[in-house]
């Protein structure tokens, strides 16, 4: 037999509706989600209730946790891989780091639902059952920390949440997804290449993400620096620029050893420093970092997980080059 782990977190696959106060909330266990299933020929689920919340409540220390949570169980050798189930708000983040921090090649699998447990057509019991089928399969060795929904297997690095509502929510972008499941067969189109796990005894949270707009001025910059960040992500504009005021502030924040990582707030594509007067080659001189195609929110975790240790700068950001692509 194959044993998978579900590690439960609450989140909307776990909502149901309080008639009282007129609301939604996490309420439903894991051992109830699990036990709404026909577990797949051959695996048996064993089930960790970790938290009962919705994942806009995630910081990065209770992440940071639920992959420690995820790498003991699968340091059990009877154990083929595991599940979490967690709301799709952070998923994103929480997989990103998962798959920076879990170094196993056993299949670590998110998943989640778009619509509540009491709506008739709620699509968390498909997902987890689909989520369950993918950690026990031995072709998803190896393809690190997955998102699975709506039948889809997303890489973690590449995958985020591109409608508030609908069930199908995520989406790899240009990259496109590793695979999916068709009835109970699991298929592997690709395999990432841009994936590499560290070992951390804690994280550093102190990581701000400051997005750019028409007319942004230094302010967010400069209070981020003020109030103690270890290093900003930038959200810049196209293939990585900014204003002079921007520049100036980001000038300002390498000075006092506050590293600065440029990524783009559009939703596809990768910066370089092209452009000056403003722009990513004036970001360049003033010491900020690129970050290729990472989006800002996946280089906020991967700087979290970096600046923990004590790698000396110029490591962290041949690393962030390593992982950028």
């Amino acid at each position: 037999m194959t044993k998978v782990i579900v590690v439960s977190t609450g989140g909307t696959i776990a909502s149901r509706i309080d008639h009282e106060r007129g609301f939604v909330t996490s309420q439903a266990s894991g051992a109830e989600l699990v036990g709404r299933l026909a577990a797949p020929t051959g695996v048996v689920v064993e089930v960790d209730e970790f938290v009962m919340i919705g994942s806009f409540l995630f910081d990065l220390d209770l992440v940071f946790r639920l992959a420690r949570r995820i790498a003991s169980h699968l340091d059990d050798p009877a154990v083929a891989g595991v599940v979490v189930t967690q709301g799709t708000d952070t998923m994103e983040e929480s997989a990103f780091m998962a798959d920076l921090l879990v170094g196993s090649d056993k299949p670590v699998v998110f998943t989640g639902a778009q619509r509540h447990a009491d709506e008739a057509d709620s699509d968390g019991p498909r997902n987890l059952g689909d989520a369950i089928k993918v950690a026990a399969s031995p072709e998803a060795r190896g393809l690190g920390t997955t998102i699975v929904f709506e039948q889809e297997i997303h890489a973690a690095r590449d995958a985020t949440k591109v409608h508030s509502a609908r069930v199908g929510t995520f989406a790899s972008g240009e990259h496109g997804k590793l695979g999916e499941i068709d009835g109970e067969r699991v298929i592997v189109h690709r395999r990432p290449t841009l994936r590499r796990a560290f070992a951390a005894e804690r994280i550093e949270p102190r990581v701000d993400l400051v997005k750019l707009v028409m007319g942004s001025d230094g302010r967010f910059v400069d209070h981020a620096v003020a109030d103690g960040a270890k290093a900003i992500v930038l959200e810049a504009f196209g293939r990585g620029n900014a204003t002079l005021a921007v520049v100036d502030a980001v000038r300002k924040a390498v000075e006092k050893d506050v590293l600065v990582v440029v990524t783009t707030r559009c939703p596809q594509g990768r910066v370089l420093p092209v452009y000056g007067n403003g722009g990513g080659k004036d970001l360049v001189a003033a010491g900020a970092v690129f970050a290729g195609d990472l989006s800002g929110i996946k280089a906020r975790i991967l700087l979290a997980v970096l600046l923990a240790g004590e790698r000396p700068r110029s490591q962290v950001i041949d690393l962030i080059a390593a992982l950028a692509g």
